[in-house]
């Protein structure tokens, strides 16, 4: 058996359930945290999400049908709660969602954790210009290294449309780095 296959097994099973989540933790936090951190930008922000994402994981592991990996499902709970924090701060400061991204933005450039280099800086202006569509698969595909079958599932949208915006995305960003390098 499949060693995710028996970890869920063991987290499905309510006397193994702690151990078993403590494990998931140790797999998986550091790679959802930094999904996380590329929607919301900040350490604050996403630690207060991650902790949410694995609540309902908690909450939830019961459900899961195993329609995608483990991994996957896991994901786009964070992905659906990283979106459920930003609605709620834009509804907070009544703004757009590229507005509060921006400001986001802003306040990871600021703080005193990044420790990026003005290239990186650019980059990620320029990944902040993107439809929001296309920063979120593109982020899932470069940053998190995940498959288009991976995001498909994550986010219910076809392969081939993700692979579309994804080769837009970078074409736009090759041309904005060419433009500012020039």
């Amino acid at each position: 058996m499949h060693s995710e296959a028996k970890l869920l097994k063991r987290l499905q099973n309510s006397r193994k359930r702690d151990r078993a989540f403590s494990e998931l933790l140790d797999l998986y936090q550091e790679r959802i945290y930094w999904h996380i951190r590329k929607i919301v930008h900040t350490h604050e922000n996403a630690n207060d999400v991650l902790q949410n994402t694995f609540v309902r994981v908690y909450r939830n592991i019961e459900k899961f049908e195993g329609k995608s990996s483990l991994m996957t499902w896991m994901f786009r709970i964070a992905y659906n709660e990283s979106i459920r924090f930003l609605e709620k701060e834009k509804k907070r400061v009544h703004q757009s969602m590229e507005d509060v991204s921006t400001y986001q933005l802003g306040k990871l450039m600021e703080s005193e954790y990044f420790d990026g280099d003005e290239l990186h800086a650019k980059l990620l202006r320029i990944i902040e210009g993107l439809t929001e569509k296309q920063r979120r698969v593109f982020q899932m595909k470069y940053f998190d290294d995940l498959s288009f079958r991976e995001i498909s599932e994550i986010l219910g949208v076809s392969e081939n449309t993700l692979k579309s915006g994804y080769y837009s995305a970078v074409k736009i960003i090759e041309k904005k780095i060419l433009e500012k390098t020039n």
